[in-house]
C-alpha cells in the first residue's frame, strides 16, 4: 500500500502507539484480533461483494440488503458464529453499515422473548426466532403517538369465550407507522398495545402476533401493511405501517412473564410497570454507543483529510500548509475527537451499569430499574445530539468535497441524526431523565442513598472554583468538580422552580410544563457531569502507557475547558467561577489545540474503522483522497455513456434555428 506522505509523516511523528488505544477501547487485545478476523470473514467474502451501494436506487438497494441479509443468516450457521458479539460485528461488515433486514428481529425479538416471555412461550417461539423460522419487529410507534407510550390507541380487547385477544386499531392514528423492516420484510411483531379485559383498561402490554402467512408471505387476513415511502436516509430499511382490523391471537401470544390474563380474564399485573419497556432501555443504552462510533466515524475522516489537505499560501510563494495546521480548524475538530472518545467511556460505563441491573431483574429486585431508565433516556439524548451536531461541524471542516457523497458524511449524518429520535425523541428522553432527577433529590433531602451516578445530589458542593493558574484548570479534579458544581446548581434550582410553582397553587402537570427550561437545563449539566466524571475516571483508573495517558489526558481536559467555554454563563451565573478562571479555560484551549494537533492521526487510527466500513475516500487509511475521488466519480452510472439517452430531449431544442 502507497500512503500518502503527509498522512504517513503524522503516523510516524505520534508519541504513541495507536494499538495500545485500540486495544483498550475494545477492552483487550484478544477483542481486537476477533473483531478484525470476524471483520475480515465479511469483507473477503465475495458473495458479498456489490457495487457500491451509494449508486443505487432505492429498490436496488433494498433488493441487496435482504439477499445480503439471507446470505448473513446462511454463513454464520456454516462459520458456527454463535456468539452474539461475533454475530454484531459480522452482520455490520457484510452489510457494509447497512441495516439488515433482521436487525429489529435480533435486537428487539429475541431480547423480549428471552427476558419477557415464560418457559412455555420460550420453547415455542425462541427456536423458530432463533432460527430465522419468523422474522419480526417491534410495533409501538403510531401514527399520533410516537414517545408517549402510555398514549398508544392500539387495543388487545380479551374474549374469555374463545380466551383469544382481539387486536384493533381503532382510529387512522392508531395505525403503527416507523417500525423498522415491517413494510415488505417481516412476517412477526412484537406488538405493543393497551390491554383490555372485564372492561377494564390496564395499559400498555406485549403481544406476539403474526402478520404474513408462512406460505407466501401474503399479509394476514384483518393486516394491512405497507412501506411508508422515502425518508431523510436509511433509504434501504423498509420502515413501514401496519392496521389491525379486529384481528384474534391466542391468549399465550401475550409475553407473560411479568404480567397475565388468566382464561376467565382475571388481570395479574407485574411487579414493576416499567418492565414491560426492557427492551426498549436495553436499545438506547446501545444508542450511546452507535452515537459514540458516528462521531468517531466522522472525526477519522475529516481528520485524515485535514492532514492531507494542502491550502493557501502562508507567505507569497511558500508551501501550502496542511489544514490541520490552521488553529481554525483544529478547534472545528478536536473537540468533536474529545467528544467521541469521551461519549466512547460513558458508553462503556452506562453498558456495565445495564448489565449490572439486568442481573438484579433476573434475581427479583427492580429497585435499580428507575436508574436505568432514567441514566438511558438522558445519555441516549445527550449523546445523540452531540454526535449530530459534531459530525456537521466535522462535515463544514471539510469544505466543499463534505458535501459529496464520496466523503462519506452525508450517510453518516442520516445514520446518526435518526438517534436523535429514534426510540424516544430528544426533548422527551431529557424530560424523562429529569423526572428521575426530581425525585433523586427527594430522596437526598430524605437521606436516602442514591446510585452512584446520582451520588452528588447528597453531597455539598463546593461553592467557588479553586484555580489560581492556567496550569491549575487544567487540573482533572477541579475540572470534575466544577461539573459537578453546575449539574447540582441546576438540578437544585430545578426542583426548586418546580415546588414553587406547586406550593402557588398550580397543578404538577402545569408546574411541570412551565419548569420545562429549567429542567431541561438541568438534565443536559447532568449527563455533561456524567461524560466528564466517565472520563475523568477512565484515564485514572485504566491500565496505559504514560504516552496514551498523557494523549488522553489532554482530549479530557480539552472535553471539559470546551464545554465551560460554550456554557460559561451556567458555570459563572452563582460566582462558580470567575471572568479571569474563565479567560484562563479558554486560553488553555488554545494551547491544547497544538498539544493535540500531533498525536491527531494515531487517536482516529485508534478507533481501527477499515476503509470499506468508513465508505470516504476522503477519510482513506492510505491517504489517496484525490485519486480515488476521480475514480468514484467515473463509477457513477450517469457516466457509463459519454451521451445520455435524456438528450432526445435536449437535442431538439440545441438543433433548432432560434
Amino acid at each position: 500500500m502507497t500512503v500518502n506522505p503527509d498522512l504517513q509523516k503524522e503516523r510516524d511523528s505520534a508519541t504513541f502507539e495507536s494499538t495500545e488505544l485500540t486495544f483498550m477501547l475494545d477492552r483487550g487485545a484478544d477483542r481486537t484480533r476477533r473483531r478484525r478476523y470476524i471483520q475480515s470473514l465479511a469483507l473477503q467474502d465475495p458473495d458479498l461483494n456489490e457495487v457500491d451501494h451509494r449508486f443505487l436506487t432505492r429498490d436496488e438497494l433494498y433488493s441487496s440488503i435482504v439477499r445480503r441479509s439471507v446470505i448473513i443468516a446462511r454463513k454464520l450457521k456454516e462459520l458456527n458464529l454463535t456468539d452474539l458479539n461475533d454475530q454484531l460485528i459480522y452482520k455490520g461488515s457484510a452489510l457494509r453499515g447497512e441495516g439488515s433486514i433482521f436487525a429489529i428481529h435480533d435486537l428487539m425479538l429475541i431480547p423480549m422473548l428471552q427476558s419477557q416471555a415464560t418457559e412455555k412461550q420460550r420453547k415455542k417461539w425462541l427456536p423458530m426466532a432463533l432460527n430465522y423460522d419468523i422474522i419480526g419487529t417491534y410495533l409501538q410507534t403510531e401514527l399520533a403517538h410516537g414517545t408517549f407510550v402510555r398514549g398508544l390507541e392500539t387495543t388487545a380487547t380479551y374474549d374469555p369465550a374463545t380466551e383469544e385477544f382481539v387486536i384493533n386499531s381503532p382510529t387512522l392514528t392508531s395505525t403503527k407507522w416507523w417500525p423498522g423492516f415491517l413494510g415488505k420484510s417481516v412476517n412477526f411483531a412484537v406488538l405493543m398495545a393497551q390491554l383490555h379485559s372485564k372492561g377494564k383498561k390496564y395499559g400498555i402490554h406485549s403481544f406476539l402476533v403474526p402478520l404474513r402467512r408462512f406460505d407466501n408471505h401474503q399479509p394476514l387476513p384483518g393486516i394491512t401493511l405497507g412501506d411508508i415511502g422515502p425518508k431523510f436516509g436509511s433509504a434501504g430499511n423498509d420502515n413501514g405501517f401496519c392496521r389491525f382490523d379486529h384481528v384474534r391471537i391466542p391468549r399465550e401470544n401475550m409475553l407473560s412473564k411479568y404480567a397475565k390474563i388468566d382464561s376467565d380474564g382475571t388481570y395479574h399485573p407485574p411487579i414493576s410497570d416499567k418492565i414491560v419497556y426492557g427492551a426498549m432501555v436495553l436499545t438506547r443504552v446501545g444508542m450511546v454507543a452507535m452515537a459514540a462510533g458516528g462521531l468517531a466515524s466522522g472525526c477519522t475522516i475529516a481528520i485524515r483529510y485535514s492532514a492531507v489537505r494542502r491550502q493557501t499560501e502562508l507567505t507569497p510563494g511558500g508551501i501550502e500548509p496542511q489544514i490541520l495546521d490552521y488553529q481554525s480548524q483544529q478547534l472545528k475538530l478536536f473537540p468533536q475527537l474529545a467528544t467521541a472518545l469521551a461519549l466512547k467511556f460513558a458508553a462503556r460505563n452506562i453498558r456495565d451499569r445495564c448489565d449490572q441491573i439486568q442481573d438484579d431483574i433476573k434475581a427479583g429486585n427492580v429497585s435499580t430499574l428507575q436508574e436505568l431508565h432514567g441514566l438511558s433516556s438522558g445519555m441516549k439524548a445527550f449523546s445523540s445530539l452531540a454526535a449530530n451536531n459534531g459530525i456537521e461541524t466535522l462535515r463544514l471542516g471539510c469544505g466543499g468535497h463534505g458535501y459529496s457523497e464520496a466523503s462519506g458524511f452525508p450517510s453518516l449524518y442520516s445514520t446518526v441524526t435518526v438517534l436523535v429520535t429514534a426510540e424516544g425523541e430528544y426533548t422527551v428522553m431529557i424530560l424523562q431523565c429529569a423526572r428521575y432527577l426530581v425525585k433523586c433529590i427527594a430522596k437526598a433531602a430524605g437521606g436516602e442513598i442514591l446510585p452512584t451516578s446520582i451520588a452528588y445530589l447528597t453531597e455539598k458542593p463546593e461553592l467557588k472554583c479553586p484555580a489560581k493558574t492556567p496550569e491549575d484548570v487544567l487540573n482533572l479534579e477541579i475540572l470534575s468538580n466544577a461539573y459537578k458544581h453546575r449539574a447540582y446548581r441546576l438540578v437544585t434550582e430545578a426542583g426548586q422552580q418546580l415546588q414553587s410553582l406547586v406550593k402557588s397553587g398550580k397543578p404538577q402537570h402545569v408546574a411541570w410544563n412551565e419548569s420545562h427550561m429549567y429542567l431541561v437545563q438541568a438534565t443536559e449539566a447532568h449527563c455533561h457531569y456524567y461524560t466528564v466524571m466517565n472520563f475523568v475516571n477512565s484515564i485514572k483508573t485504566l491500565e496505559m502507557s504514560d504516552s496514551l495517558r498523557s494523549v488522553l489526558t489532554s482530549l479530557c481536559q480539552l472535553y471539559a475547558l470546551y464545554g465551560i467555554d460554550q456554557h460559561a454563563g451556567q458555570f459563572a451565573q452563582d460566582g462558580y467561577m470567575t471572568g479571569q478562571q474563565l479567560s484562563m479555560a479558554t486560553s488553555q484551549i488554545a494551547s491544547l489545540l497544538t498539544t493535540i494537533r500531533p498525536n491527531a492521526v494515531n487517536v482516529v487510527d485508534a478507533f481501527d474503522y477499515p476503509d470499506e466500513l468508513l465508505k470516504s475516500e476522503l477519510g482513506r487509511y492510505d491517504g489517496n483522497v484525490y485519486e480515488n475521488m476521480y475514480k468514484w466519480a467515473k463509477d457513477s452510472p450517469l457516466n457509463k455513456t459519454e451521451v445520455h439517452h435524456s438528450y432526445k430531449y435536449l437535442k431538439p431544442m440545441l438543433q433548432s434555428k432560434m
